[in-house]
């Protein structure tokens, strides 16, 4: 297995990630296109997956979205979900054109938000062979509701008040104001299940920034990839974490009711951060190498 560091444009912009090719004398292999759940960069769990799909057969390209990480884009830290998706398809296309990958059998993976973000850019984009969505949030709405419950009655008006005092700022020129990404229950940020925290700094870099423009609290509500659901007709694999308290479930169960193509559910007896871990990330993973060679190979 080789690795390659990676660039391309999206929207002007450079996205940065990495691409990991495998031990095979195969001209034209399939590949598999990943990018970070909310907030996060490839670094902070993405890499064993890559490498784990890599060592399976497929070529893999991770990558961070503008505004996080490695890639560029201004200001820092920024969470906009019509920029994350312009980066999915600029991503799928720099893949498609990489030596030795077949552009026909493209799959995505996408964990948490990015999971709604795969389900809408699939629904889209026909080529693509195969989904899979690991504990993913497919309702933003049923997200920030399932968050309040944990931060407390206050937790929306919060979120609110914090985002239009980001947006403010943006609108005169001022510098971003950001929440926390993670934080305690009942504290002011994007996650606050009892297990946000400890399970994102045991997933992330050294050096991440645990931190967001606030903006964004008023945009996740209103978005909801299951709506998108009855267009995807690419083969999909939902895996649903039976004690996720970040993700709602039945959104996931409703995606799997309506999609018009092939749809497989894998259900696994553990939290939401649990799945970049052992022993969950182990089965997991090997779902996702079984699933795809089906479709792939």
């Amino acid at each position: 297995m080789n690795k390659d560091p990676i660039e391309f444009f999206s929207a002007g912009v450079s996205c940065r990630g990495m691409h990991w090719i495998p031990d095979r004398d195969d001209s034209s292999l399939p590949c598999v296109v990943l990018a970070p759940g909310f907030g996060g960069t490839y670094d902070g769990g993405l890499i064993q997956f890559a490498e784990a799909f890599c060592c399976a057969g497929f070529h893999s390209v991770a990558f961070d979205y503008r505004h996080f990480g490695g890639s560029d884009g201004e200001p820092r830290q920024l969470v906009s979900i019509r920029r994350q998706l312009e980066d999915w398809k600029a991503g799928i296309d720099f893949a498609r054109s990489l030596d030795g990958v077949d552009p026909e059998r493209i799959a995505i993976v996408g964990t948490s938000f990015s999971g709604g973000h795969a389900l809408v850019v699939a629904s889209e984009d026909k080529r693509i062979a195969a989904v899979v969505a690991q504990c993913p949030l497919m309702d933003g709405r049923s997200g920030l509701l399932n968050l309040a419950r944990y931060a407390g009655a206050g937790y929306l008006a919060r979120v609110i008040f914090h985002g239009l005092r980001d947006l403010s700022r943006a609108m005169t020129g001022r510098a971003p104001w950001h929440i926390p990404i993670v934080g305690a229950p009942g504290s002011v940020a994007a996650m606050t299940t009892p297990d946000a925290l400890p399970g994102f700094t045991a997933i992330s870099p050294p050096d991440v920034r645990n931190e967001v423009c606030a903006r964004i609290g008023l945009a996740v509500g209103t978005y909801r990839p299951v709506t998108r659901a009855a267009r995807l007709g690419s083969p999909l694999l939902i895996q649903i974490c039976d004690r996720d308290k970040v993700a709602p479930i039945a959104a996931a169960e409703v995606v799997a009711a309506k999609v018009s193509g092939p749809v497989e559910i894998f259900r696994y007896d553990c939290g939401h951060f649990d799945v970049y871990q052992a022993p969950w990330f182990e089965r997991l993973s090997g779902d996702q190498i079984e699933f795809l060679r089906q479709r792939l190979f």
